[in-house]
């Protein structure tokens, strides 16, 4: 028997003024005519996304969530180049071990997927520089909230640049190139237009990374539809990891535009997954990426209480009987 929890992402729909990505642009930051001023201002820009934060962790654990991803950012402009003297850590430290400290209490996986320009198999120094920078920014926030940032981050494999092999095996090459810190931070995650699941597989069997298997970028992108039989290879890249395997469920917007995500979820798409892999493995994380985010799970919820197969064991957490 498999245990499955839901989670979602970033944000609520139902929570009130309680962004996590409230932020300054450089533009503005520069604007204002003293530099230390500014700085205290991008800080209380910070306290507020990490107070919100902490908000919708409380939010999550009234409604029995326990599995959250944060927004990248927290803290903006932390990883500008002309902000490379700002100590953000120091100045948030209270704030962010809050959050670390509610999530550890009440048993919360909280985790991050820092945005498509953090590219490990570019070719271009700079970019590859650029990403190292954002993953930093990651770990400290991670290191600081006193959470162990293994397998903290999901992310793409990158770009194909017109070859699409050469660019695998890019990605295994600059891999030596990260540090330890911070490959121990990142899975990898199937995409809906470069990489599939049996691309992924291959750099991630190499590596020895987790893979995050997306069922909607799957359908979206593959050599073979039926993932079924790459699940016992999606499963093994686990087998190290000190956390649950995690997958991602978002259903299409349209046929015609299959690849964005719609509102909610698709409940007998996600059924069929549950089915599937029903005993395969001790527990499974499915994080919503749903337009209505929190909203979605709840009607997610309702909708799997009004199937037979499900027996739920709380608010979030299920698995499948056979009828």
């Amino acid at each position: 028997m498999t245990i499955f929890r839901l989670g979602y992402v970033a944000m609520s729909k139902t929570l009130e003024k309680a962004s996590p990505s409230q932020t300054m642009t450089y533009t503005r930051f520069q604007a204002l005519p003293d530099r230390e001023a500014a700085i205290r201002k991008l800080e209380a820009i910070a306290r507020s996304n990490l107070h919100n934060t902490l908000r919708l962790l409380r939010h999550n654990q009234a409604h029995g969530i326990k599995f959250f991803r944060m927004s990248s950012r927290l803290v903006p402009l932390a990883t500008h180049e002309e902000l490379r003297d700002w100590r953000y850590i120091s100045a948030l430290t209270e704030e962010l071990k809050a959050i670390g400290d509610y999530a550890k209490a009440n048993e919360m996986r909280i985790d991050f997927h820092p945005d498509h320009f953090v590219v490990i198999n570019t070719p271009d120094k700079e970019v590859f520089q650029r990403a190292m920078i954002v993953l930093k920014y990651h770990f400290m926030l991670l290191h600081a909230m006193g959470v162990d940032p293994t397998h903290r981050c999901v992310l793409h494999l990158g770009g194909q640049y017109q070859d699409k092999e050469h660019a695998l095996e890019s990605f295994i090459e600059n891999w030596a190139l990260v540090p330890y810190s911070l490959q121990k931070m990142i899975m990898i995650e199937n995409d809906d237009k470069s990489f599939t699941l049996e691309d992924c597989l291959y750099v991630c069997e190499k590596l020895n990374i987790p893979l995050v298997f997306d069922l909607h970028h799957h359908l979206a992108n593959h050599r073979d539809v039926n993932w079924v039989n790459e699940w016992s290879r999606v499963v093994d890249t686990w087998r190290s990891s000190p956390l649950p395997l995690k997958m991602h469920i978002s259903s299409p917007k349209s046929e015609a535009n299959f690849k964005s995500h719609a509102d909610y979820i698709e409940s007998e798409m996600f059924l069929d997954f549950v089915e599937k892999v029903d005993g395969t493995i001790s527990q499974v994380d499915c994080m919503i990426e749903a337009k209505q985010k929190d909203e979605a799970l709840f009607q997610l919820i309702k909708d799997l209480r009004d199937s037979p197969t499900i027996k739920m064991k709380s608010n979030t957490t299920f698995n499948w009987v056979e009828v």
